[in-house]
C-alpha cells in the first residue's frame, strides 16, 4: 500500500513538474551562470591537489542546485494550503509517509535531471571526471534533495504564508552555501573558518563528491559523506513524516 501511494503521490507531482518545462530548466540557469562566469576565473588557482578547477567547482554547483532548490520547495505546501488541496487530501486514505515521499522523490528525480544537464555543460566547458564519480554525485544530490525538501515540506506545514517562510529558508540557506565550501575549498581559507565549516553537515557532502570526481572512493572524506548524507536522509523524512502526520496533510 505503501508503495502503491507513493508512486500515486509522486506521479501526480512529476506531471505538474512535466507540464512546465521552462521551470525544469531555468531551474539550472544559475548554477550555469557559475560555470559559464566563475570557473575560468579558478584555472590557474592553486587548488591543494584537490583535482582541476572543473573537479573542484562542478561538484559544489550541484549541491548547490540540490540546497537551493529543496530549500524552496516548501513553498508548494503553502500554495496547496491556501488552495485546499491539502485538506482534500487529509479525508483520502492515502499514507501520510506516501504524501510527503512521493513529493520529496519529484523534487529529487527534477534536480537530478537538472544536475545531469549540468555536467553535461561543464564537459563541454573541459570537465573531465570518472563515471563512477559523476554518477556517485548524482546519488549525493538525490539524498541532499531528499533531506533538505522533507525538512522544508515540514517547515511550510507549520507557517501560514510565504512572508514567514522565505526569511527562515534565507536563513538556512546562505551560512550553509557560504561554510560548507561549495565554490572553493574551506581548506583554502583561514584555519579557524575551517574548523568551523565542520559544524555544517553539507560540508562533508561536498568534500565526498570532490574526492568521487577525481577518483578517490575509499577515503575519510568519502565515508564521512556517505553517513552524513544518510543519516540526514534518515532523520529529516522522519521528522518531515511526523509533521505530515500530526498536522493531518
Amino acid at each position: 500500500m505503501l508503495l502503491q501511494d507513493t508512486a500515486l503521490i509522486y506521479g501526480r507531482y512529476l506531471r505538474q513538474s512535466l507540464r512546465s518545462r521552462i521551470a525544469l530548466l531555468f531551474g539550472v540557469l544559475t548554477p550555469l551562470l557559475y560555470l559559464l562566469f566563475f570557473g575560468p576565473l579558478l584555472t590557474d588557482l592553486p587548488l591543494g591537489g584537490r583535482g582541476s578547477s572543473w573537479q573542484v567547482l562542478v561538484p559544489g554547483l550541484l549541491l548547490q542546485l540540490g540546497l537551493f532548490g529543496a530549500l524552496f520547495a516548501g513553498f508548494l505546501i503553502i500554495i496547496e494550503k491556501s488552495q485546499g488541496v491539502v485538506e482534500r487530501m487529509r479525508v483520502t486514505p492515502v499514507s501520510r509517509l506516501a504524501l510527503l515521499l512521493g513529493r520529496v522523490l519529484r523534487d529529487a528525480t527534477v534536480f537530478v535531471f537538472q544536475a545531469v544537464l549540468l555536467v553535461l555543460a561543464a564537459v563541454a566547458m573541459g570537465l573531465r571526471a570518472p563515471l563512477a564519480g559523476v554518477l556517485i554525485g548524482f546519488a549525493f544530490v538525490a539524498l541532499l534533495t531528499v533531506s533538505l525538501a522533507s525538512l522544508s515540506y515540514a517547515l511550510a506545514m507549520k507557517v501560514r504564508t510565504p512572508q514567514e517562510f522565505g526569511p527562515l529558508i534565507n536563513a538556512v540557506s546562505m551560512p550553509s552555501m557560504l561554510l560548507s565550501g561549495l565554490m572553493l575549498p574551506m581548506t583554502l581559507g583561514p584555519s579557524w573558518l575551517d574548523v568551523f565549516s565542520h559544524v555544517m553537515p553539507l560540508r562533508y557532502l561536498v568534500d565526498a563528491m570532490r574526492d568521487a570526481y577525481v577518483g578517490s572512493y575509499a577515503t575519510p572524506h568519502m565515508l564521512y559523506g556517505v553517513v552524513v548524507a544518510v543519516a540526514l536522509a534518515g532523520l529529516a523524512v522522519t521528522v518531515g513524516t511526523r509533521v505530515f502526520r500530526t498536522s493531518g496533510a
